[in-house]
C-alpha cells in the first residue's frame, strides 16, 4: 500500500532509520534519546520499523547503527547485512569507527557484505568531521563510489557543524555524501550558507518538526528536491506525523514524489517511480 495523501499515491522511501539487535534495542534507544532530551515514538528494533513504515505505505528504508569503538563494526555489519536479507525491503548502510587502521581491508568487507554505504555520527562518535586523520578513509570511500551518510549539526556540539563538512567537500568534491537533518540539525541556516555541490544530498530527518515551513521551504530550493531526500530518524518520531508535516509543506505533486522516492532511487541505484 503506497503513501496516499489528498488522493494521490506515492512510493516512498525512509531514507533514514536506525535499527538495533534485540537484546540491545531497547537499551540503545533510550541512550539515543537521553542524549537528545526527548521520549522515543518507538523500539529501534527492524520487525517495529518493517511494521510501522509498511502500514505508513513506505516501500524501501535505509538502515544503520553507530560503532562507538572498534570492535563493534563487524558485529554491527554483520546485523545490518542480515536484517537486509530477512528484509528484502532494507538498504543498509555499514558502521565504521575513526580508529580503523586496515581502512580497505574494511571496506572489502562492507562490499562484500552487500551494504551500500557507510553511517557516521561525528557528535557520538567524537571526532571531528574535517579531521586531517579522516581524509585517507574519505579518499578510499569516494574511489569505491560509497555516499556516507553524516549526521550533521547540532549547536552543543563542536563536531559535526555543516562548515566542517564543507571544508571536506572543498577538498573532495567528488565524495557523495548525505548531510542529515537538512545539512545541520539546528544549524540550517549555516547549512544552506556553506553547503552545495552535485555530489551532496540531505534529508529531512529530525528537522521539519523544528523549522519554520518558510525556512524549511528555503533549504529543499537550495539543495533542489533532485538532492533532498524524506526520512524519519526511526524510532525517534511518529512516522504518520511526519509525513504530514512533509505534506503541510505544499510541495507539488511531482516534488513529492521526487523527495520520497526518486532521489532515493537515484542515488541507490533503484527502479524510480515511473518505471514501476
Amino acid at each position: 500500500m503506497p503513501v496516499t495523501y489528498h488522493g494521490h499515491q506515492y512510493l516512498a522511501a525512509d531514507a533514514h532509520a536506525h535499527i538495533y539487535p534485540e537484546k540491545i534495542a531497547e537499551k540503545a534507544t533510550a541512550s539515543v534519546g537521553n542524549f537528545y532530551g526527548i521520549p522515543m515514538e518507538h523500539i529501534g528494533l527492524p520487525q517495529i520499523l518493517s511494521q510501522t513504515g509498511g502500514q505508513a505505505g513506505f516501500d524501501r528504508f535505509l538502515v544503520c547503527s553507530v560503532a562507538t569503538k572498534v570492535e563493534q563494526v563487524r558485529t554491527i555489519n554483520t546485523f545490518i547485512q542480515q536484517a537486509c536479507a530477512q528484509y528484502p525491503q532494507f538498504v543498509g548502510l555499514a558502521a565504521w569507527h575513526p580508529d580503523i587502521t586496515q581502512l580497505e581491508a574494511e571496506l572489502d568487507d562492507i562490499q562484500n557484505r552487500g551494504l551500500k554505504g557507510i553511517k557516521l555520527h561525528p557528535d557520538f562518535q567524537e571526532f571531528a568531521i574535517d579531521d586531517p586523520k579522516m581524509f585517507p578513509f574519505y579518499q578510499a570511500v569516494q574511489r569505491r563510489g560509497l555516499p556516507i551518510l553524516f549526521h550533521t549539526g547540532d549547536n552543543r556540539k563542536h563536531f559535526s557543524s555543516p562548515l566542517q563538512l564543507a571544508h571536506v567537500l572543498d577538498k573532495l568534491p567528488e565524495l557523495t555524501c548525505i548531510a542529515a537533518h537538512l545539512g545541520g540539525y539546528t544549524q540550517w541556516h549555516e547549512a544552506r550558507q556553506c553547503l552545495s555541490g552535485m555530489n551532496l544530498y540531505v534529508d529531512t530527518s529530525s528537522s521539519l518538526g523544528f523549522i519554520p515551513k518558510k525556512e524549511a521551504l528555503e533549504s529543499i530550493a537550495h539543495f533542489g528536491v533532485d538532492h533532498v531526500m524524506f526520512g524519519t530518524d526511526f524510532p525517534m518520531w511518529n512516522i504518520e506525523n511526519e509525513l504530514e508535516t512533509f505534506f503541510s509543506l505544499g510541495l507539488t505533486e511531482k516534488e513529492n514524489q521526487t523527495i520520497l522516492y526518486d532521489t532515493f532511487a537515484n542515488l541507490f541505484r533503484l527502479p524510480k517511480s515511473e518505471e514501476y
